[in-house]
């Protein structure tokens, strides 16, 4: 699953052909850090649906890996395959796809903000509705769980976000940057990233991030505050067919 570095492959990059921890970050997440979400079929990892979208096949999936995701997944359900560029089962749909980036920590300035303020489950509400009129990517009623969210009020009202999601050891990716339309233009996304990247440098971890390699704005502002591109990446959405086998049951990573 894992897609070709570029040669400047940034901090922690490997040798040249051994797979990195970034190029299957699901993976090293729920083998890792995150082992705890995980739920398993085989060699197929994911996290509970009402946590993260995010799935995880193995760097060279088989056939018996594609009719475990099957399985997990259900027949007709559309599962995410990030990174994935290699060649679909047959009666495999893609129904989704979209060119992405992923960059890494290369020197941001990152400091805490007196402003912002710790997030929880009794903020889920809130987040889940700044989310449904902002669109910064997938964020479900359990993602807050993933690790820390960071958010600034305004009058009360939560008004931006930024919190953690993967977390690949020894890194952790920044998600679910977010600015109420009306707040926008006063800096608080920048302030909320840096926040929140303080907290991953304070851990010694790396700060990651990914987008669309369309949202042109977004990665200036990110390079700016010392972002740089590791890699080009795809997030690609597939149906499962319908007549898939399921003889056995998922069962949680022990």
């Amino acid at each position: 699953m894992s897609v070709v570095s570029s040669p400047d492959a940034g901090p922690g990059r490997t040798a040249a052909g051994v797979p990195h921890l970034l190029d299957n970050p699901a993976l090293a997440s729920l083998s890792g850090p995150h082992a705890h979400f995980a739920e398993r079929r085989g060699r197929v990892l994911r996290y509970p649906v009402d946590v993260s979208p995010w799935l995880a096949l193995p760097d060279d999936p088989d056939e018996r890996d594609w009719a475990d995701l099957a399985a997990l997944a259900g027949p007709g359900a559309e599962v995410p395959l990030p990174g994935f560029r290699g060649r679909l089962p047959a009666g495999w749909e893609v129904t989704f796809r979209l060119e992405g980036v992923q960059l890494v920590d290369d020197g941001l300035a990152a400091a805490p903000d007196a402003e912002a303020v710790r997030l929880g489950p009794a903020d889920v509400p809130e987040m889940l509705d700044l989310v449904a009129r902002t669109r910064p990517g997938p964020f479900l009623p359990r993602t807050v769980e993933l690790g820390t969210y960071l958010g600034i009020r305004r009058d009360g009202a939560l008004v931006a976000m930024a919190g953690e999601r993967l977390h690949p050891p020894g890194w952790t990716e920044i998600s679910a940057v977010c600015t109420d339309p009306a707040f926008r233009g006063q800096g608080l996304a920048t302030r909320l990233i840096l926040a929140v990247a303080h907290g991953i440098r304070e851990r010694g971890e790396t700060p990651f991030l990914h987008t669309s390699a369309g949202n042109t704005g977004a990665i200036r502002l990110y390079e700016s505050l010392g972002f740089r591109l590791r890699r080009r990446t795809v997030f690609l959405e597939a149906r499962v067919p319908q007549d898939q086998p399921d003889d056995r049951a998922a069962v949680p990573v022990p």
